[in-house]
């Protein structure tokens, strides 16, 4: 049998996904149904209890595949990014409306009506997606109208399909958000969420995890001794790391240093680091 990284392919020794039979070991196959996750943000969890640890998060309007349904967990695969894990069965919804626009702010509130004095009604992140099907105007404010009835701030969306033209200054967009580790939305977000999440809204889709990136994102890089190669856009890598450079000597990351999304210097950051877990490991330019 050809291994298989356990995050990226549903299988376990009992149950598997059938796009895996004839590769992977398993008592059962099944086909994965589709859903979509109905809450702002859903923790997909190594294991099927509260306890467990969260590896990563999915997103308002995010398709999954479900693969197995049991004591209120739901086992699934991402559709996006191919992340594998638990949610809470009530996360998920059908997919009754195909989505039309994604939020392109890091944060924005749901209102139950076409009025920003209305109490809200709820709070979404970059990168969820939602379908608009009118438009309303309020006191000169426009606002996006949702299947629900709910409506949003028409300018903190824009079309599926429209890219930002650089990740970089989308990353810049959350200086100051929360750490998290696992996290992937405005409400708090880990290193390589941050790049995950401002590659897609810029139009590249690439893995989740650091070591995915580490391996996949872009070419590989030879930065200089004294690190003049490096330019806005590259990533810098270390154990179980990331940043992106802002220009050739200052990064953004989110780090458990400041506990949010900050600016470091490059030279400043590997000295930090370098006690504690070694100097860089790779730099890459996507």
């Amino acid at each position: 049998m050809t291994a298989h990284d356990a995050r990226l392919h549903a299988f376990r020794s009992d149950l598997a996904d059938a796009r895996l039979k004839g590769e992977v070991a398993a008592d059962r196959f099944v086909a994965g149904r589709p859903a979509r996750i109905s809450v702002p943000v859903a923790d997909i969890r190594k294991a099927p209890k509260l306890e467990s640890g969260v590896n990563t998060q999915a997103l308002f309007g995010d398709d999954v595949l479900v693969f197995e349904d049991r004591e209120g967990w739901a086992w699934i695969q991402a559709e996006r990014d191919g992340y594998v894990g638990y949610v809470a069965d009530t996360m998920l919804g059908g997919l009754d409306h195909a989505p039309t626009h994604i939020v392109s702010v890091p944060r924005t509130f749901l209102y139950p009506g076409p009025d920003l004095r209305f109490p809200i009604a709820g709070q979404l992140s970059m990168g969820s997606t939602v379908t608009v099907t009118g438009a309303a105007e309020t006191r000169g404010t426009h606002y996006a109208l949702l299947p629900s009835g709910e409506a949003m701030i028409a300018g903190h969306l824009r079309p599926i399909g429209e890219v930002a033209g650089d990740y970089v200054s989308v990353a810049e967009t959350f200086l100051g958000t929360p750490y998290l580790w696992g996290g992937v939305s405005g409400f708090g977000i880990d290193c390589s969420g941050l790049v995950q999440l401002a590659m897609r809204m810029a139009g590249r889709e690439v893995l989740r995890d650091s070591d995915m990136q580490a391996a996949s994102v872009g070419e590989p890089l030879e930065p200089g001794a004294d690190f003049s190669g490096l330019r806005r856009g590259d990533l810098v890598f270390w154990k179980g790391h990331v940043a992106i450079m802002t220009d050739d000597q200052t990064m953004i990351h989110a780090n458990g240093h400041t506990m949010l999304v900050s600016r470091e210097g490059l030279k400043e950051a590997i000295a930090r680091i370098g006690y504690l877990y070694g100097g860089p490991t790779g730099f890459r330019r996507p």
